[in-house]
């Protein structure tokens, strides 16, 4: 694991593209500051980029480092999920403006899952996680299930968990409003 995460932080400060297990499936990653490198993963999934992609955090410590007004209620959601939260907020800043939606809007994870949470630690800044997969076909779960373009069109494919064939849950989604409106988008 030592040496994967080593590797694809070398990458990622290239503003390479990353393959890599998450919290819930397998992911397409980069740095989320860079927009050349967000550009890269819109491209490479060919997707249009007005559809947003979220990000992860090692620690909630670090949201306010991305969103402007968060409101306090963001903390005791993501201590009481019982399974992955994405939550996307109002606001978001310090981020790749490409990886930005409506009014700034930006999809947080704090991800709990050992290599994720380790590798943006250790990169110190946020990463893209968005399914390993081209736009409109069916998200990979495991390793195998990858596309030969997704993996051949990376610059880095993590060992960790290629040959784990558990299936995690894609996460709970919900909207935070500046106001602390909650709506759930994905239970």
């Amino acid at each position: 694991m030592e040496e994967d995460i080593k590797k694809c932080i070398e990458v990622l400060n290239k503003g390479g593209l990353i393959l890599y297990p998450t919290d819930t499936i397998w992911g397409i990653g980069c740095d989320a500051t860079n927009p050349d490198a967000v550009k890269k993963v819109y491209e490479l999934k060919r997707r249009e980029d007005n559809k947003a992609m979220l990000v992860l955090l090692d620690s909630v410590n670090n949201l306010d480092r991305y969103v402007r007004d968060l409101p306090e209620i963001a903390y005791d959601l993501i201590d009481v999920a019982v399974k992955p939260l994405t939550i996307i907020y109002d606001g978001g800043y310090n981020l790749a403006p490409n990886l930005l939606g409506e009014n700034n809007s930006v999809g947080i994870r704090v991800t709990q899952e050992k290599f994720s949470q380790m590798l943006c630690k250790k990169f110190r800044r946020p990463i893209v996680s968005t399914s390993a997969n081209i736009s409109g076909e069916p998200s990979a779960a495991i390793f195998k299930e990858i596309s030969k373009e997704i993996v051949d069109g990376v610059d880095y494919v993590v060992n960790y968990r290629q040959n784990d064939n558990n299936r995690n849950s894609a996460s709970s989604i919900i909207k935070l409003g500046a106001d602390a409106t909650i709506k759930i988008l994905r239970k």
